[in-house]
């Protein structure tokens, strides 16, 4: 009897304990459900790893992108122009001003700015003048390789490009255009149309790339840069060749409340 009563003790202890910590956790749950919902989710726009924006609200229940929770790129914009600042004078475009704008990426390259301050400044016994490799083959830079991933298997140009072909000599957190005069990150068309020009043409026609904004043709949009959707250290790596991961493709979108089908969009608004 003794026996049978110190199990039954030592079994409503532990049932006491389990049920106290049982209890601990399901208090803990909407704490942790609170801190989860908290948590700011980030998308890629164009390419995983160099394009990414966070989510947030730019007015109450509207975010400025919609996330998708498969893929993790951006799905929908609630303010296309958010975060971004006027294109700037483009060759060959003739765009009213503020009409056409671009996300600035140098805040992301934090690297680039101490490269330009750093090591390469521009002073100093080695530039002047600039002392270059004649023939074009750097000597692996072990720190610069892993700041720099891409670097230690570098494909672009086939062979025939370097490095001081895209940046600028003395100033290394700038690109360089067909003078010889620096380029800023946030504009590499100017850089990539030297060799590209065929796709410049397209991409400033709009055959190429990326934009969203206004529908009509003289409305406002925001432009994608090339080196928003290309990585051009290793643009001839990967399937097809192109430099970048093609986006997954998403279920459609559910129809609103009370539309069978989506008929209406095979119409075209000009008879032909």
């Amino acid at each position: 009897m003794r026996k049978l009563a110190s199990l039954s003790v030592i079994l409503a202890l532990c049932g006491g304990a389990f049920y106290a910590v049982s209890a601990a956790e399901k208090a803990a749950e909407p704490a942790k459900e609170a801190a989860a919902a908290k948590t700011p989710l980030e998308c890629f726009e164009s390419r995983k790893g160099a394009s990414e924006l966070t989510q947030r609200d730019v007015k109450p229940d509207w975010p400025n992108v919609k996330c998708s929770p498969t893929t993790g790129a951006a799905l929908w914009y609630g303010d296309p122009y958010d975060g971004t600042v006027p294109m700037g004078k483009m060759p060959g475009l003739d765009i009213a001003e503020g009409k056409a704008v671009v996300k600035p990426r140098t805040e992301k390259l934090a690297l680039m700015p101490m490269c330009g301050v750093s090591c390469h400044n521009g002073v100093g016994p080695a530039f002047n003048p600039p002392k270059l490799p004649k023939d074009k083959k750097p000597a692996p830079v072990p720190t610069m390789e892993a700041m720099v991933p891409d670097l230690a298997n570098f494909q672009h140009g086939r062979g025939r490009i370097w490095c001081m072909d895209c940046h600028h000599t003395t100033k290394r957190n700038m690109l360089v255009d067909h003078f010889g005069d620096p380029v800023s990150f946030d504009q590499p068309q100017l850089l990539c149309g030297k060799c590209h020009g065929d796709k410049l043409r397209d991409w400033r026609d709009g055959i190429h790339g990326k934009r969203i904004g206004e529908f009509v043709s003289t409305g406002k949009k925001r432009w994608f840069t090339c080196t928003e959707c290309h990585n051009p250290h290793n643009v001839q790596d990967g399937a097809r060749n192109k430099g970048f991961i093609q986006v997954q493709p998403e279920p459609s979108p559910q129809l609103p409340r009370g539309m069978a089908n989506a008929d209406h969009e095979k119409l075209h608004p000009i008879p032909h």
